[in-house]
Order: C-alpha cells, then sequence, then structure tokens
C-alpha cells in the first residue's frame, strides 16, 4: 500500500490522540507524489514564498480580508501561480479546490506562538485557532513547515528520510530476530512447564520494543509517500504477526484476578503502550504492567500459560474454538495431554477437527524442543 493511501485526509482535530492521527494525514497530503508537495515545490523552486490553508469553516473565514473567491480546481500549477499574489490561500480539505486567493489572515494576537517571522506566525497562530493544517513556504529560509494544531514539522528531502528509515529498518531487523530467539525460548519452556515471569517479560518487553520501532517507520513511510513504497513493504514483512503476538502473550499470562489485584488483557496492553523507554528497559516494570508484583522474588516465580498462543499457531483453528478449548482445560499442560477423545468433548471439535489440535499440538511441541537443545 502506498503511504498516501495509509492516512485520511485533513480535517479537524478534537485532541489528544486525534491530533496525532491528523499529523500523520496531514504529512500523507503533503508527501512526495502528491500535487500538493507538486505544487509546494514549485513555490519553492520560484523563490516566492507563500502560506496555505488546508480546510474552510466560520473560524477561517473570521480570519479572511481581502482577497479573491475562487472555488476553482486544486493543481500544482495553480498554487506556484496564485502564491506569488500577496496573502494566503485556502484550499479546501480534501485538497481538490482552490477556494480562496490573496488573502490577508488575522488570527488573534494574543495567541501564544514562537515563531519570529511574520509567515510562520500567522501559520502558527491560524493552525491553533482552526484545527486546521497550515503549511507555510519560506522564501528566504529555503524550507517548507507544517503546523498542525501547535505542533510544526519541517518537510525534509526523501533522501535524508531515507537514510533515516534505513537505519531504522536495520535496527527494527536486529530486534525482530533478537524477538525470534526469546519467543522460541518461552514457546520451548512453555512445553517444558519451566516458564517463569521473567520469561514472559522478556518476550513482552521485546514485542514493544519492535512494535515502537515499527512505528517510528510508519512515520518515515507516511513522509515519503510514493518514495517509501519498497520502505513500506519491507517493514510489513518484517512486524507481520507481531501484534496479535503481542495480544497472545498478554492473554496467556495475565494474571488471574483477585480481592487485591486485577488487571484485563486491555488494561495490561495499555500499560505496556504508556511505559517509557527507560521503563521498558527494565523487566520488573514491565511485569508490573502485565498485572504482577514486579518484585526480584516475582520475576523468578513460575508461571503457566492458558494456552492460546500455542493454539493460534495450529493451522485453520478458528478464535471460537480456541476460547471454548482453553475454557474447557483451563491450561496449556492439560490441553498437550488430552487425548482425541478428550478434545473432542469440547462444544464444537469434531473428530478430524481434534486429531488436527493434536498433531499440531505434537508438531509444535518437538519442533519447539528441538529448537532449543540442537
Amino acid at each position: 500500500m502506498a503511504a498516501n493511501d495509509r492516512a485520511s485526509t485533513p480535517g479537524k482535530s478534537g485532541g489528544g490522540s486525534g491530533n496525532e492521527a491528523l499529523m500523520r494525514a496531514s504529512l500523507s497530503a503533503v508527501a512526495p507524489g502528491t500535487a500538493l508537495r507538486d505544487g509546494l515545490e514549485r513555490v519553492l523552486r520560484g523563490n516566492t514564498g507563500g502560506l496555505i490553508v488546508v480546510g474552510m469553516d466560520k473560524t477561517v473565514e473570521s480570519m479572511c480580508t481581502g482577497g479573491f473567491v475562487l472555488d476553482v480546481e486544486f493543481t500544482a500549477t495553480r498554487l506556484r501561480e496564485l502564491c506569488k499574489l500577496d496573502g494566503a490561500l485556502i484550499v479546501d480539505k480534501d485538497i481538490t479546490k482552490i477556494l480562496r486567493a490573496g488573502v490577508q489572515l488575522v488570527p488573534d494576537a494574543s495567541i501564544r506562538t514562537e515563531e519570529t517571522g511574520t509567515r510562520h506566525r500567522t501559520a502558527d497562530r491560524v493552525s491553533k485557532s482552526c484545527g486546521f493544517p497550515v503549511i507555510s513556504v519560506s522564501q528566504s529560509m529555503r524550507l517548507i513547515a507544517l503546523y498542525v494544531d501547535g505542533e510544526r514539522r519541517v518537510l525534509e528531502e526523501s533522501a535524508a528520510i531515507l537514510s533515516r528509515a534505513n537505519q531504522a529498518l536495520a535496527t527494527l531487523e536486529r530486534y525482530k530476530l533478537r524477538l525470534d530467539e526469546v519467543a522460541g525460548t518461552l514457546s520451548a519452556l512453555e512445553i517444558e512447564d519451566l516458564v517463569t515471569v521473567r520469561d514472559v517479560s522478556a518476550v513482552a518487553q521485546r514485542l514493544e520494543m519492535v512494535r515502537r520501532i515499527a512505528t517510528e517507520i510508519a512515520e518515515y513511510v507516511v513522509e515519503l509517500g510514493t518514495d517509501g513504497r519498497l520502505l513500506a513493504l519491507q517493514l510489513d514483512e518484517l512486524i507481520a504477526g507481531v501484534e496479535p503476538e503481542r495480544e497472545l502473550v498478554v492473554r496467556d499470562y495475565v494474571p488471574e484476578p483477585t480481592a487485591k489485584r486485577s488487571r484485563t488483557v486491555a488494561e495490561a496492553l495499555t500499560e505496556l503502550d504508556g511505559l517509557s523507554h527507560p521503563e521498558l528497559l527494565d523487566l520488573a516494570t514491565v511485569a508490573r504492567a502485565l498485572g504482577y508484583s514486579g518484585s526480584p522474588e516475582t520475576l523468578d516465580s513460575a508461571v503457566s500459560p492458558r494456552g492460546y498462543r500455542l493454539l493460534a499457531k495450529v493451522p485453520r483453528l478458528p478464535g471460537a474454538i480456541i476460547e471454548r478449548l482453553v475454557e474447557h482445560f483451563g491450561g496449556l499442560q492439560k490441553l498437550l495431554a488430552a487425548s482425541v477423545d478428550d478434545l473432542q468433548a469440547v462444544d464444537g471439535v469434531g473428530e478430524l477437527r481434534a486429531r488436527s489440535v493434536r498433531e499440531g499440538l505434537s508438531r509444535l511441541a518437538e519442533s519447539s524442543i528441538l529448537e532449543r537443545y540442537v
């Protein structure tokens, strides 16, 4: 999938994660390969500068004075020519029409801004006022800056972004290899019923690290637009299955609720997501995020998986059947010891499926043990 197909069209933001989504969508809209980016680069090469508001509503209209009402189709050439006029351009949020040109924008002067140049200061204040993305093309500084609700992002050349993205991709490959190692070790320990909280925390830690690096690379893919197609394919291949694996690990090991402590799978995932980088490096903190106490004694205490993770590796086994198997047997060790007849006692598991589960778990057990000791 192309980078500029990965995010929605820029629009208003309500705050929090919405601001992040708006920045992502806005970066996608100005990525290489889009008509807007082509027009912005033409403006930059023409040494005229420009100020473009991506969206129109009553708030934006109240800040506009003068200029011309156009309502014409958006093209890169028209953007370049209209930026020769003094004043700003207003385009619709879908970037299909140029609505106004040569407009004087007068935002609230009391809105705080760190910008010093007139054009950049206006762009920052307008963006904060209306919630729409605002783009400033600096004639003197030779740069394109994107303002989204108080955040400023300077658009870079693809070569510079690709260099950083390739470094991050190399890091992701190393972390993914390490993740595969600890995940394989966990599988072998699960078969032997030798898992400790430390082992689970190590896998959860590596999954979260891989996920965060992948998120960073995904941002580069958005910024690169059509130049990021190859990077997007490499990223998709590397992180395939990471997100489901993360949830399965938590479902397998989140502690049973007690009077003093209870944590749902969703809460544990949110806790892991909220850990800072230094916290993520500490296995005790990761264990606490999963719902354990995190003390040295707890890290070395034994735990047993419910079986979600290994059952998910059995081919063509529906999620509903996995749920029933886990609920019926209560843990992986009992599942491993179950005969075909025992498995058939579960609702929805016929003889063929029971044999498939029995054989699938046996193969997984054999391969996990071989990988660990050979």
